[in-house]
Parts: structure tokens; C-alpha cells; sequence
């Protein structure tokens, strides 16, 4: 038996899981937390990443390894490839103003998402490199590399000092802002205009998929990896037609195309996956930590929240949520909040309030899938994963919302099993990557509720600039 390791560093933790290369049996597990924030120390990414490996048993036994990793984090590194500040976030909005510096300066949304494919947003990791330059000019002096997370832990993992050694692949390289995913190839000449230098500067070295990049300290190779999302989208058997809508700290909607994509609205991501073909995506800052919201408001557990949003009428009795807690990335609100509309006497419940809140987010993915259809995206499945698809009433709302039929995948981490068939697949060298039975998925068709969303996009247009 072919032992492979899948490490999935994601905003609020790590997840490191050993599987079988062929079958996918999960041999062990293990888990730590990262710190809350949208800047972070990356050491303590790192610490977690030892206690979790350490918590999974270990790392001898395992003939190869992969990390997938939360897209667009700035992880900025001098010469001697010392960490020069706690790496910004994809969820810090702060360089929003410099996303549109860096739009207009490419000749507008059209100019730079023709360049990388995607307009820029804040999350971006060419509008940090500018934030960093305009606000910490010393820190930005001082700037050698720039790595992702994911690109980050790989190299510790390697045990490599030299900068020279960073290594990424195209599927995250394409969430930095300065990565062309179609000619494969960095663009500098963004990357000079972020940073306002046209010094020497060292990039992660693209790493083709079902490939091995390095080895560790005692020989164990290393696998080019990838992003989060398109890992998850590995982990999941996601095909050409399917859309992938994963409810975990953010919401996203991506979908695996054969042809890149180019929005320039800033809507739709042109992300290149981890397998060779694109990634359309589409991100919302605010997901699961809704419902999270919602459990310590009502004090009852996520199955409870379920079950009391099941008891009320779609639409929850004329209650509306705009679910922008933390800001938002789809559509571009990076300073909004949230609001309710339409409250009154008969649904301030616990039952209406529980379902608006469920309502509320999956409306702002509903959004989400829509902006990869207006580009020609094709969308024959939609798969719903990540931690708020346990929910017992997401499935069923879900469905009535996208006015379509859902599929449910057995519970999983979907990014560390990803991870874990980039590692399996440059360990076997197949044509694709494996194809695990990972349980069974729950199919649901509930009848459609177009008038919720219609009120969903009224509230929403209606609070434009608030």
C-alpha cells in the first residue's frame, strides 16, 4: 500500500489526511487551528501545520505529499527568505482602493482582465503588493518574493531556506492578479506597477500538475498542489459542466471549463484549476459564518437552526436578509454590513429569522452561479460542499432558491482530499487524477421559489452605495 498525504491550510485551519494512492481509504487524520484575523502571522501557520502532521501521525510512512491552500494571501519575503510582516489575507479589504488603482492603470477592467483574466478585487495579491507599497514603503523595500500560503508551506515542508526554491502551480499562481493562466506565464510588468519598482524579483517557480516539484529532507516527494478551491474541485470529482458551490468561511461558485474565462466587471474570476483546464469562480466573503451568526443569536446548534428555518414558509413570512456581515466581495461592497428588510410583528420568530438567514446566503450564491452563466458557462450540475451543506435545511432551500435540482456529496474535506489526489496522481502518473469512492451523495429537488430571490436582488439593488 502507497501511502499519500493531502495538507489543506485554509483560513481557519489545517487538515492534514493520509490516504491510500489507489483506493482513497483514509488511513489517518489530523487537525489544528490557525488564528482568527485577515492578517496572520505565517508561523503559526506553520506551528499548526507541525501539530496537525504530528496529530495525522506523522509523515514517514507516505510516499508522496500535496498542500492546497487558501488563495491570494500575500506572504511577502526578503532576500534570506525571512517573513518581512504577518501575511495579509484574501479576506482583508483594506487594499480595495489599489485594486481599482491597478484596474484603471491597466486600461480598466477589460484591459486587465484580457492581461490575467480578472478584473482585480481586494482579495487579489497584486492589489496587497500595491497596498504594502503605498503604506509600509520600508516593508516594501525590503520585498524579495512574494509567496501564497500554499506556495509557503510547500517550501517549509521542503525544509528549504532559499528563496530560489519557491514553487506554485498555475491554479494559484492565477489568483495573484499577475499570472497570465492561458500563456502560463507571470506577468512582471503588473507586478512592477503593484510594487512601484522594476527590481529583480524572484516568483514561484510553475509547477505543472501530476508533477513533483522537490522532495522533503528524508526523500519524500512534494507535489505541485494548489489552491483551495480547485483542489476541492479535485476532491470532489468535478467535471466539465459541473458548478461546485462550497459554503466554508467564504462562499465561492466555480465551475471547470475547458476554455478561460475573461469578466470584466470583476464578477467572475478567470482562474486557471489544478489539473490543466480553468476555474471560473465566483467569491462572497460572507457563508457558513452566517449560519455560525445565527446559531449565537438563537442559541441552538447548526442542526437546530435547520430544523427551526424548516418550520417557516419560503420567503420566511416577508423577512429579507442582505448578508454583506463582512462586507462583500460579489458585488463589490468591501464597507457594507448587513441588513434585514421587511420586519415586522408576525415574523420576528425564531423559525422565520432562522430561514431568512439560510435564505439570505444561498440567494448571494444563487448571484453567484448566475454571473458564470452570463459568461457561457456551462452548467449542468450543481454540487453544494463545504461545512454549512451539513446543515439538514441547506440542501432543501438550496434547491428551491437555484430552482434546480442539487447534489450533495458525502461529508468531506474536499481541499485535503484534493491535495491528496495531486499527490496520488504524480505517484501513479495516470492520465487524470484518481477517481476515489468517497461515499454516497444525496440528490434534492424541492419546488422552486423564483419569488425569493426576486425579493433578494430588489434588497440588494436597493442598497447599492449603503
Amino acid at each position: 500500500m502507497q501511502l499519500v498525504a493531502g495538507i489543506d491550510t485554509s483560513t481557519q485551519s489545517v487538515k492534514v489526511v493520509i490516504r491510500d494512492a489507489q483506493s482513497g481509504q483514509v488511513i489517518r487524520e489530523g487537525r489544528a487551528p490557525h488564528p482568527d484575523g485577515s492578517e496572520v502571522d505565517p508561523a503559526k501557520w506553520w506551528s499548526a501545520t507541525e501539530d496537525a502532521i504530528k496529530m495525522a501521525g506523522g509523515l514517514d510512512d507516505v510516499s508522496a505529499i500535496a498542500v492546497a491552500g487558501q488563495q491570494h494571501g500575500m506572504v511577502a519575503l526578503d532576500k534570506s527568505g525571512e517573513v518581512i510582516r504577518p501575511a495579509l489575507l484574501w479576506n482583508d479589504t483594506r487594499s480595495a482602493a489599489e485594486a481599482t488603482e491597478l484596474n484603471n492603470e491597466m486600461g480598466g477592467g477589460a484591459g486587465i482582465a484580457n492581461a490575467v483574466g480578472s478584473a482585480l478585487v481586494a482579495a487579489f495579491t497584486a492589489s496587497k503588493v500595491r497596498w504594502l507599497a503605498k503604506n509600509e514603503k520600508a516593508n516594501a523595500d525590503r520585498v524579495a518574493a512574494v509567496a501564497l500560503p500554499h506556495d509557503w508551506i510547500s517550501w517549509k515542508i521542503s525544509g528549504s531556506q532559499s528563496i530560489a526554491e519557491l514553487f506554485t502551480d498555475r491554479g494559484d499562481a492565477s489568483g495573484t492578479g499577475y499570472f497570465d493562466s492561458v500563456k502560463n506565464e507571470y506577468r512582471k510588468d503588473i507586478f512592477a506597477k503593484a510594487i512601484g519598482s522594476d527590481r529583480e524579483i524572484t516568483f514561484p517557480r510553475i509547477v505543472e500538475p501530476k508533477t513533483f516539484a522537490t522532495k522533503t529532507k528524508t526523500g519524500v516527494p512534494i507535489a505541485a498542489g494548489t489552491g483551495d478551491n480547485a483542489a476541492a474541485a479535485i476532491g470532489v470529482g468535478a467535471q466539465p459542466g459541473d458548478v461546485v458551490v462550497s459554503l466554508g468561511t467564504s462562499g465561492t461558485a466555480f465551475a471547470v471549463s475547458k476554455t478561460p474565462t475573461h469578466d470584466a466587471s470583476g464578477e467572475v474570476a478567470g482562474f486557471a484549476d489544478g489539473t490543466g483546464y480553468f476555474l471560473p469562480l465566483v467569491c462572497t466573503l460572507n457563508a457558513a459564518r452566517i449560519l455560525d451568526a445565527a446559531t449565537r443569536i438563537l442559541g441552538v446548534t447548526h442542526e437546530e437552526l435547520g430544523e427551526l428555518a424548516l418550520k417557516a414558509e419560503a420567503g420566511a413570512n416577508g423577512l429579507t436578509l442582505l448578508p454583506y456581515f463582512e462586507g462583500e466581495r460579489t458585488p463589490h461592497r468591501p464597507d457594507a454590513t448587513g441588513v434585514f428588510s421587511g420586519m415586522n410583528l408576525g415574523n420576528s420568530n425564531r423559525e422565520d429569522f432562522a430561514r431568512a438567514m439560510i435564505e439570505g446566503m444561498l440567494c448571494g450564491m444563487a448571484d453567484a452561479v448566475a454571473s458564470l452563466e452570463k459568461l457561457g458557462v456551462e452548467v449542468k450540475r450543481i454540487l453544494i460542499v463545504g461545512g454549512a451543506a451539513k446543515n439538514p435545511a441547506v440542501g432543501k432551500i438550496a434547491s428551491a432558491i437555484f430552482g434546480r435540482e442539487v447534489i450533495i456529496p458525502a461529508p468531506g474535506e474536499y481541499v485535503a482530499i484534493g491535495a491528496a489526489k495531486l499527490a496520488a496522481w504524480a505517484l501513479l502518473g495516470t492520465e487524470r487524477p484518481p477517481e476515489w469512492n468517497l461515499g454516497d451523495v444525496t440528490s434534492i429537488k424541492e419546488v422552486a421559489t423564483p419569488e425569493v430571490l426576486i425579493k433578494y436582488r430588489k434588497l440588494r439593488d436597493q442598497t447599492q452605495g449603503w
